[in-house]
């Protein structure tokens, strides 16, 4: 929830205009923490989180370039490294993956060993939780960045990633996000003609993301109740967000889109949890969120989101601009505008798959010498998200100003796995949480 806080030493986010920059990177040379450019040069990429999203980005970094390795893995749990490395041989990628039992790091704090270990670049995939300092892991050690989508789940985070894009720029270094729709062909050719003035100005969005719960893990013996709570990271406030900030943040990125990344000032909304169990495993995430988003001269976007078994699922932005209206589905590929500059994608427009085009495009900067840097705009969806969750979770109406101003940390004083985790405590608009 957004709260005053104590004072930051971090440096404030100094503005909000965002760009996807594509700037020279000095230097032909191949160091350490400096991606190589030479057609016949190795790229050394540690993964940094090895659960099913982590495996997968792995995998397609391994096909973006044929000259990229998987060096170094990194995870809290070490059989998730090596379900990882079997998965990746499994798809017959395992000549490519270099890793040995020394080059495998586990443990909560792991990640600044692992990005140490003589890599070019970092696919960091953990629970978003521990995003913020993977990230300045990885920037520190001179790494470029594919960073999985939230990169934050609290005001504290939100700082110290801006505090690490900062020296990822200054350092030249890549900084590709995972908000895959923006580099899905389909949203990229219609979100351009909606920002170019097709249907005029941009009035109203409404996006509904409706879909199933997520599975759990059982608990097993002897693990601790840390342990437990990361393996079931995605149910855990702290660890996720909440799935308004784990999930739903792909539908707030593209409301973020469609009103040109401006910000808006002012959100309310609701959630709950109406179908989630009231079970360990469920923690303390919400299984319901709508949220309403309010810019100056009275135009708004709603966002609802929700995961409940056996219903109907849909993923539907819709926006209204004064001279047109366009609508965007990406599960079921429909991309059209109608009005006076109707449009839709063909048919048989090319639609690779974006979770790949994130790597090809990430590892082709590296190749040509260039930078892409995602760092702005992905920072402010984040904080649309962190926006929507306060205004549900206090019931309050939640300003800009007071998401900017954000200094709360989710994260225990220890972070161990011997350590005790937050307690899981379902937040009830109008009370304190409370243990």
């Amino acid at each position: 929830m957004i709260t005053d806080g104590h004072p930051s030493t971090r440096r404030e986010f100094l503005g909000s205009a965002v760009v996807v920059a594509a700037a020279a990177v000095a230097g032909p040379r191949l160091a350490l923490g400096q991606a190589p450019v030479q057609g016949s040069d190795t790229i050394r990429v540690v993964v940094v989180g090895c659960g099913g999203r982590g495996t997968g980005a792995a995998a397609q970094a391994l096909k973006a370039d044929p000259g990229v390795v998987i060096w170094a893995m990194c995870d809290a749990f070490p059989d998730r490294i090596e379900a990882a490395i079997e998965s990746l041989k499994q798809a017959g990628l395992g000549d490519r993956v270099q890793v040995p039992p020394e080059r495998r790091f586990s443990g909560i704090d792991a990640a600044p060993r692992a990005c140490s270990s003589g890599a070019h670049a970092a696919i960091l995939a953990g629970p978003p939780g521990f995003r913020p300092m993977h990230l300045k892991a990885a920037v520190d050690a001179g790494l470029h960045v594919f960073c999985e989508k939230p990169m934050f789940v609290d005001g504290a985070g939100a700082l110290q990633v801006i505090d690490s894009a900062s020296v990822a720029r200054s350092k030249g270094l890549n900084l590709v996000s995972g908000f895959c729709w923006r580099r899905s062909s389909p949203e990229r050719a219609l979100f351009e003609r909606v920002l170019a003035g097709d249907m005029g100005e941009v009035v109203a969005m409404h996006s509904d993301y409706l879909t199933n719960p997520l599975g759990v893990v059982p608990r097993q013996p002897g693990w601790s109740d840390m342990a437990f709570q990361v393996r079931n990271w995605q149910h855990m406030v702290w660890l996720s967000g909440d799935f308004i900030v784990e999930q739903a943040v792909h539908s707030i990125d593209k409301i973020n889109w469609a009103f040109g990344n401006a910000p808006p000032v002012r959100c309310t909304g609701v959630g709950g949890r109406a179908l989630r169990e009231s079970t360990p495993e469920r923690g303390d995430v919400y299984d319901h969120f709508a949220v309403v988003y309010e810019w100056p001269d009275e135009r708004r976007a709603t966002l609802m989101w929700r995961q409940y078994p056996d219903c109907f699922n849909e993923n539907t932005d819709t926006i209204i601009g004064t001279q047109g209206r366009a609508v965007v589905n990406g599960w079921a590929g429909q991309h059209r505008i109608s009005g006076p500059k109707a449009w839709s994608y063909p048919k048989d427009g090319p639609r690779p798959n974006m979770y790949q085009v994130e790597h090809d495009e990430l590892f082709r900067a590296i190749r040509e010498g260039r930078r892409i840097d995602d760092s702005d705009w992905m920072v402010q969806s984040c904080r649309l998200a962190l926006m929507g969750r306060a205004a549900a979770y206090t019931g309050d109406a939640v300003t800009w100003d007071q998401v900017m101003s954000d200094r709360e940390s989710l994260l225990p004083p220890v972070l161990s796995l011997e350590a005790p985790p937050p307690p899981a405590v379902v937040r009830r608009p109008g009370r304190p949480a409370q243990a």
